[in-house]
């Protein structure tokens, strides 16, 4: 399915404009709704300029009328983004994450042996010497990587995660693991943004509150 150029621009805007459901937003954006919820929470890190899908021309506000009259109904993508040229390689993947590869390359071993070096090398856009390395413990950083959930990690996202597992499962003739995080962990993990979120008010009230007694401290001298 066709995704916005944009994803998580484009999810801020329907979270802030539109009585969309997370569930809605997030499969239209190709996001797992726990980065949907935090985008609404704004509690993802920055506060997100948001992008205007309708503006764009990738969706219409009948389209967005028919999901909000119906929480089941999928939003169709009136026009797709073009795809992106690039060469051939791995992914790129911005500087600031690129220290975060290892530990979600052994997430994936850990959770899913189903996938190939290959498999692995594309979603999160490393080379198989590397991955090769962190399965046989000879990578040269291998005491500090942490598995970790690429998807967390923002390395990919959770639709190309479970695209990928259910492809190399076929491949195997197994079961594709089923992703049951929502069920036990969404009401923690929610509980914890919002935690993360009231912890920064707080913070900026109380600088706020310093800020303003030292600004009447200097006025009464």
């Amino acid at each position: 399915m066709a995704q916005p150029l944009m994803p998580h621009a484009t999810a801020a805007w329907l979270v802030d404009n539109t009585a969309l459901t997370f569930e809605q937003i997030a499969r239209f954006c190709g996001l797992h709704i726990l980065e949907v919820q935090a985008i609404a929470d704004e509690t993802s890190g920055t506060k997100l300029m948001g992008r205007d899908p309708v503006r764009a021309g990738e969706l219409t506000m009948a389209e967005i009328e028919k999901g909000q009259a119906d929480a089941n109904y999928d939003l169709v993508m009136i026009k797709a983004p073009e795809a992106p040229t690039r060469t051939k390689g791995p992914r790129y993947t911005p500087v600031s994450k690129r220290q975060d590869k290892p530990d979600g390359v052994a997430w994936l071993i850990r959770n899913h042996p189903e996938l190939s070096d290959g498999q692995i090398g594309k979603l999160i856009g490393t080379t198989r010497t590397t991955i090769q390395a962190i399965r046989e413990r000879t990578h040269w950083n291998i005491a500090d990587i942490t598995p970790k959930d690429p998807v967390a990690l923002g390395l990919c996202s959770q639709r190309e995660l479970d695209a990928t597992v259910a492809k190399a499962a076929k491949m195997k003739g197994i079961k594709a693991a089923e992703d049951t995080r929502l069920e036990g962990d969404r009401a923690a993990l929610i509980e914890e943004l919002r935690a993360e979120r009231d912890a920064a008010t707080k913070a900026a009230e109380a600088a706020a509150a310093q800020a303003e007694a030292e600004l009447g401290g200097d006025t009464n001298a």
